[in-house]
């Protein structure tokens, strides 16, 4: 009798399917940018969402490492290959800088768990500019070559291969001048010392706001939702796309990233990617996407993976026709 129950306890033992993963210790967010940037205030609205609907026991800690343009960030988190623990916020520079820098990490050494919202760009110019659409801008680029002085964000980074982009498909050149960070390229702009930036809308809507700067187009490929005013009676919706400005440009996003280290198990994926689907579907999210006017869109698996594909191919025939390809 006491062997047939033996036998029973082991059969339902081994039938049992595996406890799925769950954190039981604190879950490091690993911010590839400085305190206050796009990609920090990212990671700490998902924790701070995380912990209001106590979506996950564990305790996050958010650490910065910022450095190499987010490479100091993917380089930690790649070194803990197989670790749970690790969840690493940044953009598309997961799977960019590798190409355009030689940085001791390879975008296979990141699990990619999902991408929650896509950034928008937008051609900005000094408010007192003379340029009131991007068809003269261009013009004016074409008469007076590297005359047009576009500021933005590192070198050879998101800034940098869009500015390319609109030189490439307009025909005309540019001066680019790097700064640190879009939030540098933002007080250059208005204080009239470039001629234009490609500024994601949150970094230069306190500028637009105050007169400073005015909006040209966006790269997307439709206006954004009608809402609220900016400036002068005029809000986000009013901001032409740039394919209907007379720019043959129809999308250009960033996409806000989630990352594992290589290694880690389906489960733990699938426990990360639960998790953020939940947080993407908050009155908070909304909130935080309407004031930054970024797009809500969660991607993950096969359409993340799609999504990557695309955006690496776009990305490489601007990296080869610039010579900017690490040999």
């Amino acid at each position: 009798m006491l062997r047939k129950i033996t036998l029973a306890l082991l059969a339902m033992t081994m039938a049992a399917p595996a406890l799925a993963f769950e954190p039981t210790r604190p879950v490091e967010f690993v911010v590839t940018s400085g305190p206050g940037g796009g990609t920090d205030n990212f990671a700490r609205t998902v924790q701070s969402i995380i912990s209001k609907h106590k979506l996950m026991k564990a305790p996050v800690v958010v650490t910065n490492k910022g450095g190499g343009s987010g490479a100091e960030g993917f380089v930690y988190a790649a070194g803990y290959k197989g670790d749970p623990y690790k969840l690493t916020f940044g953009t598309n520079n997961e799977y960019l800088l590798p190409s355009v820098a030689d940085v001791p990490y390879a975008p296979e050494d990141l699990t990619p768990v999902a991408a929650l919202a896509l950034d928008e760009f937008i051609v900005w110019v000094n408010g007192e500019s003379k340029f009131n659409n991007i068809k003269d801008f261009v013009a004016a680029a074409k008469a007076e070559p590297k005359a047009v002085q576009f500021g933005g964000s590192q070198s050879k980074d998101t800034d940098q291969i869009l500015v390319s982009t609109i030189a490439a498909t307009a025909g005309a050149e540019f001066r680019y001048i790097p700064f640190k960070s879009g939030g540098e390229a933002a007080v250059q702009l208005a204080g009239g010392h470039i001629d234009a930036n490609v500024n994601n809308p949150n970094e230069n809507r306190g500028q637009w706001q105050a007169g400073m700067v005015k909006p040209l187009c966006v790269f997307r490929p439709d206006r954004f939702p009608k809402g609220t005013a900016v400036h002068d009676g005029k809000g986000w919706h009013d901001i032409p796309t740039c394919a209907e400005a007379g720019l043959a440009i129809d999308s250009y996003r960033m996409p806000r990233t989630v990352w594992l280290p290589a290694g880690v198990e389906d489960d733990v994926v699938a426990f990360y990617r639960d998790v953020l689907k939940k947080v993407s579907e908050t009155p908070e999210w909304a909130d935080y996407v309407a004031k930054t006017s970024q797009t809500s869109k969660f991607m993950a698996g096969d359409d993340f993976n799609a999504y990557q594909t695309a955006d690496r191919e776009n990305v490489r025939k601007v990296l080869q026709r610039e010579g900017w390809l690490v040999k």
